[in-house]
């Protein structure tokens, strides 16, 4: 039982939010009874599991624990404080997991036929990109590709705000002309949302392979998608604000291709 929290255990599971440590050992942290779960069932290699179960919400941790455990991850209980000092979550629940980085690569895709892309450009705030993944997930999107990113998938606020759906859609990154390149290689057309077209999103054809292409959140997409290569659609504004949400904006249109496309 680790009882204090300046144990070294828990100093390197604090230094692993940063993405200097996470990138030095090529490792990260999952936080959550679903996020590990969801990650167990992908096949993510989890090297440690931290438990508390005074802090455990309901009556499956423990099984979910000893699964892990029979993997091959060693297990550390700690006490409340240095859980909570380990956490990154205002409240925790009991289980924080560290897994090895897996490959990003655009190679590692596997795609089935006519697929459903999301391709996000420049993203900068954690929250949305996995708020993103989340929403790709329930989509039935087929992979994400980020592009040329700012913020860094393994990020804890990512994993969480995708309650795990990090481990549940097939994700590569890359620069934006390599994605390109890439979709061209495999035959798929990009769609690709501004404020700065006429046409509407729900106008735009979604059949076959395709990617719904959004950018950041303060810039919006480079000229690198915008220089007439790909169609362009917008997002009626019937308010004062010129743009909404990356994320929203990216629901609104994968699900309209969703709707399109046959079930």
């Amino acid at each position: 039982m680790i009882t204090s929290p300046t144990n070294p255990k828990v100093k390197r599971l604090v230094r692993l939010r940063s993405r200097r440590h996470r990138d030095s050992e090529g490792a990260f942290l999952i936080e959550g009874y679903s996020e590990i779960t969801r990650a167990a069932d992908a096949g993510i290699r989890i090297d440690e599991i931290y438990m508390c179960d005074r802090l455990f919400l309901g009556t499956n941790e423990p099984g979910l624990v000893d699964r892990i455990v029979a993997s091959g991850a060693r297990c550390h209980r700690l006490a409340p404080e240095p859980f909570r000092k380990a956490a990154y979550r205002d409240r925790p629940e009991g289980l924080l997991a560290v897994a090895p980085q897996f490959d990003t690569g655009l190679e590692r895709i596997r795609l089935p036929t006519d697929p459903l892309l999301l391709v996000m450009e420049s993203i900068e705030k954690p929250g949305n990109l996995g708020t993103m993944l989340r929403t790709a997930d329930a989509a039935g999107v087929s992979a994400v590709v980020v592009a040329d990113p700012t913020t860094d998938p393994f990020n804890p606020n990512v994993v969480r705000a995708s309650l795990g759906c990090l481990f549940t859609v097939p994700l590569a990154v890359s620069t934006a002309d390599g994605a390109i390149g890439w979709m061209a290689e495999h035959g798929i057309r990009a769609v690709v949302t501004t404020p700065s077209t006429r046409d509407l999103y729900w106008n735009a054809d979604y059949s076959g392979a395709v990617a719904v292409v959004v950018g950041s959140e303060q810039y919006g997409l480079s000229e690198t998608w915008l220089d007439g290569r790909f169609p362009m659609v917008r997002i009626p504004m019937a308010g004062s604000a010129d743009s909404l949400n990356a994320a929203t904006a990216a629901a609104l249109v994968l699900f309209e291709a969703l709707r399109q496309r046959p079930s």
